[in-house]
């Protein structure tokens, strides 16, 4: 805390007063240049010892009185001086001196305040308007530190949180790795069953055209024609081509459905692993519910059944990022929460201009004591090295940024219900945000 250098730099030596000294030497003391910016000149005992503050203001209401000069002119200045000034040791903060003065300060101020030393001896006058400038000056220093910090918090907040997004999203390349390889089953086993169809279809066009050359030749021996239209029928007999069709169609459509489930694996990735730059982005809040469980999947599908109860639902602004991971956050710990194989029943609806995503599991439930702390930063349940603690921490404060809320209820033994909900009509305050 700042003391001395703080009323010290609003300190200003004035030459005290006499109590005996008379008004009209007061008044004229007042008209100096080196007093004019003050509105009061203190009066101190021979000691030191400060014993009020004559005010302009007094001076100038006496001196407007008919004959007023005559009538006080020459009475001592203590008769008129305020005997009760404001007083501050130059041993208190500059918050503290604002405090004690602002609690004794008149309106209109018609006074300034003393400053004394230790031993309560007259050091010089400070001006109010000094101090509120100082204070003015503090706030202002302290504002500029506050809005540093505030931008430095909301950089380390969205670290935190992308940090904790690559975590959670690590933990499932293992899972999402081994999704990845029934769709590509599909396109490797198709390409071996086209190479194997082509074959044939190559031969017989190799035959066609060797006939087609002994044709065209006039010197073409019979044996030899004879030798080409029989390969050529055995090559058309091992390619079957008026089975092909079929075989092809049903060929290329599965290769094209492995290669689409690689897109949309690929798509719900790149969406969940990117950080949002835009807050105002208008989505189906269900795209982001299929986009969760499709890159949970393989952590879902060993533990438990996943029931979809999707209602039509207005497009909403959002981070849809960040919603995609709460959601995935909420679907991995319903998950997880199974000792066998469980059901997991997703939910969502909207009303009164909320939109509502409710995930439940029928898995180990949680005890009233674990209830209270699940949004702490840190808390968890699981295994070290399992588990950072900061996944419901995080998805709370991402609901809350976007005007919703997250709410819990659990029962040891029943499962545990979360319920999402966000404000369909959001966009200023995902701006404020931003």
């Amino acid at each position: 805390m700042e003391v001395v250098p703080a009323l010290g730099r609003l300190l200003r030596p004035v030459s005290a007063l006499t109590v005996q000294i008379s008004i009209s030497d007061v008044a004229d003391r007042l008209l100096m240049p080196e007093h004019k910016s003050f509105l009061s000149l203190p009066v101190v005992a021979e000691d030191g010892r400060p014993l009020g503050l004559v005010s302009r203001s007094t001076l100038q209401d006496i001196f407007m009185q008919r004959f007023g000069r005559d009538l006080w002119g020459r009475k001592p200045v203590g008769e008129v001086m305020n005997p009760a000034p404001l007083v501050v040791s130059l041993d208190t903060s500059l918050e503290e001196a604002a405090r004690q003065i602002t609690a004794q300060l008149q309106s209109p101020i018609r006074d300034d305040f003393i400053l004394v030393d230790e031993a309560g001896l007259y050091q010089g006058l400070g001006t109010v308007l000094d101090l509120l400038k100082a204070m003015e000056h503090r706030v202002a220093q302290r504002n500029r530190v506050l809005r540093k910090a505030l931008v430095d918090l909301k950089e380390s907040q969205a670290q935190l949180v992308q940090s904790e997004k690559m975590a959670s999203l690590g933990q499932m390349v293992a899972g999402v790795a081994h999704e990845l390889n029934t769709p590509l089953g599909y396109v490797k086993n198709n390409l071996q069953l086209l190479q194997d169809l082509t074959g044939p279809l190559l031969d017989l066009a190799a035959a066609q055209a060797r006939l087609g050359d002994c044709l065209a030749d006039p010197g073409c021996a019979e044996v030899d024609l004879a030798r080409a239209l029989d390969e050529a029928a055995r090559a058309r007999e091992q390619a079957a081509p008026e089975l092909l069709a079929e075989d092809l169609a049903q060929l290329f459509a599965d290769t094209q459905y492995g290669l689409q489930q690689i897109g949309e694996l690929a798509v719900g990735l790149k969406d969940f692993a990117r950080l949002d730059r835009a807050m105002s982005e208008e989505v189906d809040l269900n795209d982001c519910i299929r986009s969760a469980l499709l890159i949970a999947r393989n952590s879902i599908k060993d533990k438990a059944e996943v029931q979809q109860r999707l209602g039509e639902l207005p497009r909403i602004a959002c981070a849809p990022s960040q919603i995609n991971q709460v959601l995935l956050n909420l679907l991995t710990n319903a998950a997880q929460a199974m000792d066998g194989y469980g059901r997991i029943q997703v939910k969502s609806w909207s009303e009164a201009g909320w939109v509502f995503v409710s995930v439940q599991d029928n898995g180990r439930g949680m005890s009233p004591q674990v209830l209270e702390r699940i949004f702490d930063p840190f808390f968890t349940t699981k295994p070290v090295g399992q588990g950072t603690g900061l996944g419901l921490s995080i998805s709370y404060k991402i609901v809350q940024d976007h005007g919703g809320s997250i709410r819990v209820v659990s029962e040891p033994g029943r499962g545990t219900r979360f319920l999402l909900s966000l404000p369909c009509n959001q966009t200023a305050n995902l701006k404020r945000s931003a």
